[in-house]
């Protein structure tokens, strides 16, 4: 499916550690500048993954949560903010759908609660990429 290998790591790696993949190729473990956001326990030889590629994430993060893994490496995901409206004095619900690029070291499903930072674009629509995952779908 994927021409890209990842390999199952016995234990979390540190940034900046080198994790060697079968067939003798060597790859950093970056530091992605994320507080609060662990490096996968696998590891991958991707040029777009941020962890283990040379993709660098801007400022913005947000959590989210998945709703379809449908297309090869990428993935939709739901944004719900809450939005004050001054005339009413209540909040109404908001909600934005967005495509997010997911790196083959992380498995993501439909409902899981995950962490995307913004990127350079990388296709028409994708301009973020996940970079950690908080919870996992029942």
């Amino acid at each position: 499916m994927s021409r890209f290998r990842v390999v199952e790591l016995s234990e979390r790696p540190a940034p900046g550690t080198r994790v060697e993949l079968p067939g003798g190729k060597k790859i950093r473990v970056r530091d992605v500048g994320v507080p609060g956001v662990e490096p996968p326990s696998k590891a991958c030889d991707d040029p777009q993954c941020p962890w283990h590629g040379g993709l660098k994430v801007r400022l913005k993060t947000m959590e989210v949560s998945v709703d379809k893994v449908r297309m090869g490496k990428a993935a939709v995901v739901i944004h719900e903010w809450l939005h004050y409206v001054p005339k009413y004095k209540r909040y109404e619900r908001r909600r934005r759908r967005m495509h997010v690029r997911v790196p083959p070291c992380i498995d993501v499903r439909p409902g899981d609660r995950v962490v995307i930072a913004e990127t350079r674009p990388l296709s028409k629509t994708i301009a973020w990429v996940v970079i950690g995952k908080r919870e996992r779908a029942t």
